[in-house]
């Protein structure tokens, strides 16, 4: 069954993610987890820090000691001992004594607070202070970060430095995340070939091959590449074989609206294709799948259209297989010239973004890559807009916070 009939963006995007599933579960160390989706909860099994700690390099004394003293009025502590990071003093202070103390090291029995050893000056085993504390100052208290039984982390959040750290903290060394969808993609094109120098005849640089990995890498998921001539006994080997194999499977070309493409018919063969042609401009060709319960995502062949495509139906697909939800960071700027449009039809302008401005770029047609390093964003124009005034404001989407 060929389907002409052009689906709206948005209601495409609703339709593939409602048949997504999720991947499965794997335990990891947690020094291989940055950059992967936890399916956990983390409850801390420890207090954070596990004890009273020195916030600073200082002196712990007993805080009445030093009421109403100032640099105009010091006064004097016997030296009694010393703490390092990682060491711990069986001592009980008293007053008139201090101990020298290291940053993170534990606050020693009968201190209340630590001057900091800039406002004192040390002689022998005794201390001249200059300054007067209050108790805790510069003292940080067991679990002032969290507490054991606390609750430091929600099921699918993307792990970064920072909550490796509070895993590691809260006392875990291995942590559950989704595993990585594994990609297979086929670059579709009997002209395509591997760079080189000389092109000879009708050949085209396979382009796609690298733009297609790399995007698919920045979502997380472990892309293998594969190329097929326009053949669909060699196309339908392929998918059989990589849909045995791979979570997902992602096509470029052969997906023109027009009867005879050699992706959609092989995909209308062994399976369902409830998307063939979408009101997208660049990526009108774009097909979506569903052969033995696993998504199959078909681009056009065309450089900017396929990444135009991939951003806007694949790429949270993707994210949301491990797990992962989020809101793109659209931002509002002036629109520097007027921008047509068709009503009915979801625009992705190519663009640039100037201070509150953001300029479109003078460039048509879906195959000029170089119009994508030359913009730094997207000009959404949706499709209930039949296009933006010069000065309007317009809905904006920068590369950068596509990435996971």
């Amino acid at each position: 069954m060929f389907l002409s009939k052009l689906m709206a963006a948005s209601e495409a995007q609703k339709l593939i993610n409602s048949c997504l599933e999720k991947s499965r579960i794997e335990e990891i160390p947690l020094e291989e987890a940055n950059q992967r989706v936890i399916a956990q909860e983390i409850t801390s099994y420890l207090n954070s820090p596990p004890f009273n700690r020195s916030a600073m390099d200082g002196y712990a004394i007993v805080a009445e000691d030093s009421f109403g003293h100032s640099e105009n009025n010091p006064f004097q502590l016997k030296l009694v001992g010393n703490i390092l990071a990682g060491q711990k003093s069986g001592h009980k202070l008293k007053p008139g004594e201090a101990i020298k103390i290291a940053t993170g090291a534990p606050i020693p029995s009968g201190a209340s607070a630590v001057v900091m050893e800039e406002y004192t000056h040390e002689e022998g085993d005794t201390i001249t202070v200059e300054t007067s504390v209050v108790p805790g100052e510069n003292i940080s208290p067991a679990g002032e970060d969290f507490k054991q039984g606390d609750q430091v982390l929600k099921d699918g959040q993307l792990l970064g430095p920072a909550e490796l750290a509070i895993i590691a903290s809260a006392g875990y060394d291995r942590v559950k995340v989704c595993k990585k969808p594994k990609i297979a993609v086929i670059i579709t094109g009997s002209e395509l070939v591997m760079p080189k120098r000389d092109i000879e005849g009708p050949e085209v640089i396979n382009s796609n091959h690298f733009t297609i990995k790399s995007m698919v890498e920045s979502c997380l998921s472990t892309p293998d590449m594969f190329h097929s001539i326009d053949n669909a006994q060699q196309v339908e080997q392929l998918f059989k074989k990589l849909l045995n194999e791979y979570d997902a499977l992602i096509t470029t070309g052969g997906t023109a609206i027009s009867k005879g493409d050699v992706v959609v018919d092989v995909a209308q063969k062994l399976g369902e294709v409830p998307i063939h042609g979408v009101s997208l401009r660049p990526g009108k060709p774009f097909g979506f799948a569903q052969i033995q319960g696993k998504p199959v995502f078909m681009l056009s062949g065309f450089p900017v259209a396929a990444m135009v495509q991939f951003d806007v139906f694949v790429r949270e697909a993707l994210l949301k297989m491990q797990g992962l939800t989020r809101d793109l960071l659209v931002i509002h700027k002036k629109a520097a010239r007027k921008i047509p449009s068709t009503l009915g039809r979801t625009d992705y302008i190519r663009a640039k973004i100037e201070g509150p401005l953001v300029r479109p770029l003078k460039i048509k047609g879906s195959g000029i890559i170089k119009s994508m390093v030359d913009s730094d964003s997207y000009i959404i124009i949706p499709e209930n807009l039949e296009g933006i005034e010069e000065g309007e404001e317009c809905q904006v989407l920068p590369y950068h916070s596509l990435k996971a």
